[in-house]
């Protein structure tokens, strides 16, 4: 089976597509994998890191104002499916499958032209305006969350995101040791590998008023680029249970150390918390298309797996008061990680491997 895959700019796009690549390769080792992306996304770093074959071509986003900057868009995007098309003669893959990102439209119309089975998944509750364009003419539609139907036609098949299966392999007890926590309650926070300033001002504050009596742990994942901007802030606030890291590699082995987890709510996060049912307060972006990230962390709170806080709601005082109910709540504890549990998609990279399989055949 040769599969080609293409999605890109964020690792939120990438990810899931390494993801799905690895499980068609590890259930059928003789797949032939092509990825396809632009120079201008991380793709052609992570693609190649994870052992993948990557080929590019030339096409960006389109902006919201028309301008001159719009026409040389349109002018990319046609080259762009001229591209696709020379690529998808050479490669002659058996289905094409776009993970989101501008770079997946011209690939996936090029497929629907020429015949091509297709696929396109959808990461967020809130369908891109590439998915969208899309789902009337694909194959179908692979969602991530319930709730996504509401928002887009067409034939949509709930699979979840694709989860790595390291996140299953860790246990609370033994994470902690590994990590060297005590028995204290522990909160693991993050706001993603550069970091997010307002999620972080908001922690260190509170960090700097409650910490100090040592009632809690708290891992904090400041995100690189605001690394040493937190430590200038914390300055004279280094305590023996607060340990501020600037990117966690051991993230699996994290999540299942912690009792609560504050993070931002982007698909890949809610994803992976429901999945392990790890109960957390929930910060969405509203620096994001469409303000999907609230509606991705709302999915989670109204099935009782997560508390969500809005920036507007934001401030060290608020956050802890979510933190100390829920930590002093045993009760609360327990039902939030029964329903975040129950809420979780576990095997989504199966769903779409037999789905592949179905159109293939």
């Amino acid at each position: 089976m040769k599969v080609l895959l293409s999605g890109g700019g964020t690792g939120g796009h990438i990810n899931p597509g390494i993801a799905i690549a690895r499980y068609l390769k590890e259930k059928q080792p003789d797949t032939e994998i092509l990825f396809v992306g632009t120079h201008k996304g991380l793709e052609g770093e992570l693609i190649p890191k994870a052992g993948f074959e990557i080929t590019f071509i030339e096409v960006e986003g389109f902006r919201r104002k028309l301008s001159l900057q719009t026409l040389g868009t349109v002018k990319k995007m046609f080259k762009g499916y001229a591209q696709s098309k020379k690529i998808l003669k050479e490669f002659k893959p058996d289905i094409v499958i776009g993970t989101g990102g501008y770079v997946c439209g011209p690939v996936l119309y090029a497929a629907c032209k020429m015949g091509i089975k297709t696929l396109v998944h959808e990461q967020n509750v809130i369908p891109g305006v590439t998915v969208k364009m899309l789902s009337k003419m694909v194959d179908g539609v692979l969602t991530s969350f319930p709730e996504t139907d509401q928002y887009m036609k067409g034939n949509l098949i709930l699979t979840g995101n694709p989860i790595s299966p390291d996140l299953f392999t860790y246990e609370r007890d033994s994470a902690r040791r590994t990590l060297e926590f005590d028995e204290r309650p522990l909160i693991l926070t993050y706001g993603g590998s550069l970091g997010a300033r307002r999620v972080n001002e908001t922690v260190g504050e509170m960090i700097r008023n409650t910490a100090k009596d040592g009632s809690y742990q708290i891992l904090y994942a400041t995100g690189k680029r605001e690394y040493d901007k937190v430590l200038e802030e914390m300055k004279g606030h280094e305590y023996d249970n607060v340990r501020i890291e600037p990117y966690l590699y051991n993230m699996g082995e994290c999540m299942a150390a912690a009792d609560l987890v504050i993070a931002r709510s982007g698909a890949m996060t809610v994803s992976e918390l429901s999945a392990i049912g790890k109960p957390a307060i929930l910060i969405p972006s509203p620096n994001v298309a469409h303000n999907h990230q609230e509606y991705n962390a709302r999915a989670l709170e109204e099935k009782g797996g997560a508390m969500v806080l809005t920036e507007n709601e934001l401030s060290a005082e608020k956050l802890y008061e979510m933190v100390q109910g829920f930590l002093q709540d045993a009760e609360k504890q327990k039902n939030m990680a029964e329903q975040s549990k129950k809420a979780g998609i576990r095997d989504a990279t199966e769903t779409i491997y037999q789905t592949v399989l179905s159109l293939t055949k």
